[in-house]
């Protein structure tokens, strides 16, 4: 007697399992990516359009929020804008459809460079500090290194408005106050930490044999570091700068603290976006939009290290 057995593998997810975890997944990027795509919406929309009503999802798109973000206006009386020669540009125009007159540039251009600067540079330092530390306590044997350990990491759980206080006066007595230098090494001191830990584990996974055979080869220790470990932390090294650069890039508490004027990035300055009469929506949200902007390209350049797996070419153990 022939009995048909239906078996499956139990590492292998069967049909239904694999519908389920897809139904899931999708659900999830839309819930993830809905406020985002509403977001840049909004940064076509009109002032009315955007605090309309219901809301509107249909609507005649416009280019006022870019407008009004990267310019400031004044409103005039009609005498005095009939007293003006016509508008040269289309930006002119639409403004003046508002009874309003450009005034100049807005501060949006400087914010921006000052969240590139002092983002990237804490990241980089942050990531090169972390990479050392955590090669060290990976190689070597470092006294009390379980304590050490434990205290950087105490540093990254201490919420910011405990040494708030401190900070600024520290920074004020060394002139460190609203300046992109004092940023960038507040925000590497915050992040190293985070660092060492991510990145011990992944230096902890190298073969230590790699480093051996190139010694013998000749090879220093220092050079065996940069030829043989650092290629194969890439991985780590990557997704330790992610988390790194998105901390610095979206830093409020110390921002607002700390900085004022020369040096203040984005997020401070996107919340005081004032238009005529009100909060200026469709400004705030093309703000957003600009600062969402180079955290995803950065990402997107060093999705093929997330991908890579931290063993790759290594052999295990």
């Amino acid at each position: 007697m022939n009995l048909s057995v239906t078996a499956h593998s139990v590492a292998e997810p069967t049909a239904r399992s694999k519908r389920i975890a897809s139904f899931v997944v999708v659900i999830y990027a839309l819930v993830t990516i809905l406020p985002l795509v509403w977001i840049f919406l909004t940064g076509f929309k009109t002032p009315p359009d955007s605090i309309a009503y219901p809301p509107k999802i249909l609507f005649e798109p416009s280019v006022e929020g870019y407008v009004n973000l990267f310019t400031t206006r004044s409103r005039q009386t009609p005498e005095f804008l009939e007293s003006l020669p016509p508008p040269q540009t289309w930006y002119e125009r639409l403004v003046r459809s508002r009874n309003m007159v450009i005034g100049g540039p807005s501060k949006v251009v400087p914010r921006f460079a000052n969240s590139m600067i002092i983002a990237f540079g804490s990241t980089f330092l942050a990531v090169c500090f972390g990479t050392i530390a955590a090669y060290a306590f990976s190689r070597f044997r470092v006294p009390l290194a379980d304590d050490l350990l434990f205290f950087i990491l105490s540093t990254r759980m201490m919420p910011p408005i405990a040494v708030a206080v401190p900070i600024y006066l520290m920074f004020r007595n060394l002139g460190l106050t609203d300046t992109k230098l004092g940023m960038i090494l507040l925000y590497t001191a915050v992040n190293v930490s985070l660092a060492v830990w991510l990145l011990k584990g992944f230096m902890d996974e190298i073969p230590r044999e790699y480093e051996e055979a190139a010694m013998v080869d000749g090879y220093s220790r220092l050079r065996a570091f940069f030829k043989v470990v650092l290629p194969q932390a890439t991985t780590g090294i990557a997704a330790t700068a992610i988390f790194c650069l998105i901390f610095a890039w979206n830093e409020y508490a110390f921002a607002v603290l700390l900085t004022s004027g020369e040096a203040q990035t984005m997020p401070p300055f996107i919340p005081f976006i004032i238009g005529e009469g009100g909060q200026d929506w469709p400004a705030v949200a093309a703000a957003t939009t600009l600062f969402f902007i180079p955290i995803l390209l950065f990402t997107i350049l060093l999705r093929r290290h997330l991908l890579r797996g931290i063993t790759f070419g290594a052999v295990r153990k």
